[in-house]
């Protein structure tokens, strides 16, 4: 397939946008309704590029019209090209105003609250009017919104998925130890010298052991020769726990950062006890040859910046 025969000359973004229109709309008619132009454009625009790539794209039925195979390869390559040209229209508005802009961010609920947090306020003191999206969830960011773009860049745990996929480059930020933490009334907060051992019959406040992180912290206590204690709250929220350890009568499992950043925590303490357990390194997640838009570089620096005053507070 030439390319100035079948795509430099011939396939046009409107037929592409009525490509993805007719799919998602299920129907040409609802389409063209949307698009606020007549079928029979809608009907060209689709015949026309099936004549350019030599293969049908959608599947006819009196249900209404569906994408073949084909359709929804073409369809998953055309999102990404409309990214691509929506953040270089992004790169001119900041090249042209370098205090403005966009940067997507992905990571999870626990690295959002504390070090993207504090990364956010850092970058946004500089340059008010970047705009920042970040979507939290789950306890791994996935690597598909980086290649189908709806992510500028993830911060998060290198974790051996990761590690595996060719496409995608980790840059380590800093590594951050667990820890048993308590609310500051609390009375083990006095202690200097405790083991895990001597927590077991505590209020413990916990992920489930199979959900979330729990395997993770399931195998803190294993490696202390420990069973999973019988926890009296089962939850992997973090707003859950910190509110119980107010109180001063729970403990739970931390990552340390998050008792550090934005600030250090004000009713959370560390208690004296060493966890033979690190978790992966945190660092920053983007897709390989992909080059970063202006403002996720910015971003990119504020965060090496807040990593190294981690590592200060240490």
């Amino acid at each position: 397939m030439e390319w100035s025969d079948r795509i430099g000359r011939r396939i046009k973004l409107r037929d592409l946008h009525v490509l993805q229109a007719v799919a998602h709309a299920g129907s040409m008619t609802k389409a063209a309704q949307t698009l606020a132009i007549s079928v029979p454009v809608v009907s060209k625009a689709i015949a026309d590029l099936e004549h350019t790539v030599g293969v049908p794209l959608l599947d006819r039925s009196p249900q209404g019209v569906e994408p073949t195979a084909y359709g929804r390869a073409l369809m998953h390559r055309s999102v990404i090209a409309f990214e691509e040209l929506r953040q270089g229209i992004k790169d001119i508005e900041f090249l042209a105003d370098p205090t403005a802009g966009e940067v997507r961010i992905e990571t999870t609920p626990t690295i959002a609250a504390s070090f993207v947090s504090a990364v956010v306020d850092r970058l946004s003191r500089r340059h008010p009017r970047i705009a920042f999206r970040v979507v939290a969830g789950g306890t791994e960011p996935h690597p598909q919104s980086l290649i189908e773009r709806r992510a500028d860049l993830s911060v998060c745990r290198k974790s051996a998925r990761i590690a595996a996929e060719d496409t995608l480059s980790f840059e380590v930020l800093f590594e951050s130890s667990y820890v048993v933490a308590a609310g500051a009334s609390s009375l083990w907060v006095s202690r200097r010298r405790l083991k895990l051992a001597d927590l077991m019959d505590e209020l413990w406040v916990l992920p489930p052991s199979e959900e979330a992180f729990g395997p993770f912290v399931a195998e803190i206590f294993r490696a202390n020769g420990l069973d999973y204690p019988r926890a009296a709250v089962l939850s992997a929220a973090l707003e859950i726990r910190a509110n119980l350890l107010k109180t001063g009568r729970y403990l739970t499992i931390f990552p340390d950062f998050w008792l550090q950043l934005p600030d250090r925590h004000p009713f959370i303490r560390k208690l004296p006890i060493d966890l033979p357990i690190v978790g992966g390194p945190i660092g920053v997640l983007t897709l390989k040859n992909r080059a970063l838009s202006p403002v996720a570089q910015l971003f990119i620096e504020a965060a090496r910046e807040v990593a190294k005053q981690l590592a200060k507070k240490k």
